[in-house]
């Protein structure tokens, strides 16, 4: 079974590009880019990188599939959900979809970028690479040794890549999952050592419980709701989200509806009363407080800060 879901609240998700009525421009996979029309690409970073020809990437915007950076050169400063990060030679930035990220117009982009589709890789693969887990830091720090082994089977990759002629499409391209399912276990590996506190992989039921919220997040806040909806008891999914996060279920619902409203608020020109809408609340009034409360500003103090 395929990995189909959408995440991050990535508008046009395995569509055409768009901005789901959020002012916030999402670019699609560009498969016309891709060797023999596969859900993976890898290339080498340049001037005149892109996404597409007509998409400067120096204005924020989100992405329907995964990024890698590995850079050659730096420093590089990239943003990426309000926070910028400075990567040198020998680091990686792993941007997920739905992310709303930046380049800079005055870094230069040197080294290698492996980009993703949803889909290409099995759900089994997904979960045990972390595909999605958002809590794990982008830019990542490998020791001499582990940038070795990225840097080795990233090449392995690359050449599979390149080599369309000695395997029929269909042999071609399980082959690249293989290699790409290589490649992403030892990021995942160095993801999660990486972040602070760290935790073990999550289990089947916050798997879910997270799919959920990404998708619902939008119009649905209750627990109970999420819980009736995927067969748990309260219980249960507390204990699981706890495990997997060290938060409440609420807890997490509550900071995935104040990551999308901080996008809407800092990146487009809606009213506030129409990123409340955009979040779940049909009342203004209400969607102030609750930001308010999470945040510790207003709304129009928080877009006011960032302007």
């Amino acid at each position: 079974m395929a990995d189909t879901t959408p995440r991050g609240g990535a508008a046009g998700a395995g569509g055409g590009e768009g901005t789901a009525g959020d002012g916030i421009r999402t670019l699609p996979f560009p498969t016309e880019l891709a060797v023999g029309g596969v859900g993976m690409r890898i290339a080498r970073m340049g001037a005149d990188r892109a996404w597409h020809a007509d998409a400067p990437l120096d204005r924020v915007h989100r992405i329907d599939f995964h990024v890698v950076l590995l850079f050659t050169e730096g420093p590089v400063r990239h943003m990426v959900d309000f926070t910028e990060y400075e990567a040198a030679a020998g680091d990686l930035l792993w941007i997920r979809p739905g992310q709303v990220h930046r380049f800079s117009r005055d870094c230069v982009y040197r080294g290698t970028v492996l980009t993703m589709q949803p889909g290409f890789l099995p759900r089994a693969t997904v979960e045990a690479t972390g595909l999605y887990r958002y809590d794990l830091p982008p830019l990542l720090h490998p020791d001499a040794a582990q940038l070795e082994a990225l840097r080795a089977a990233l090449e392995q990759l690359r050449r599979e890549y390149q080599d369309t002629a000695t395997l029929p499409p269909s042999l071609h391209a399980a082959v690249l999952r293989h290699g790409l399912t290589a490649f992403l276990l030892r990021l995942a590996h160095l993801a999660v050592s990486s972040a602070p506190g760290s935790r073990q992989q999550p289990d089947n039921t916050f798997t879910l419980f997270r799919d959920a919220v990404e998708q619902g997040f939008a119009t649905n806040h209750s627990v109970s709701a999420y819980a009736d909806a995927l067969g748990y008891s309260r219980r249960t999914l507390v204990r699981a989200v706890r495990a997997a996060t060290g938060e409440t279920p609420k807890g997490f619902i509550d900071k995935r509806v104040v990551l999308e409203a901080k996008r809407l608020l800092a990146h487009t020109e809606l009213p506030i009363g129409r990123v409340g809408a955009a979040v779940g609340f049909p009342d203004a009034a209400n969607f102030s407080k609750f930001f308010q409360l999470h945040t510790g500003r207003t709304p129009v103090a928080f877009r006011a800060e960032l302007r």
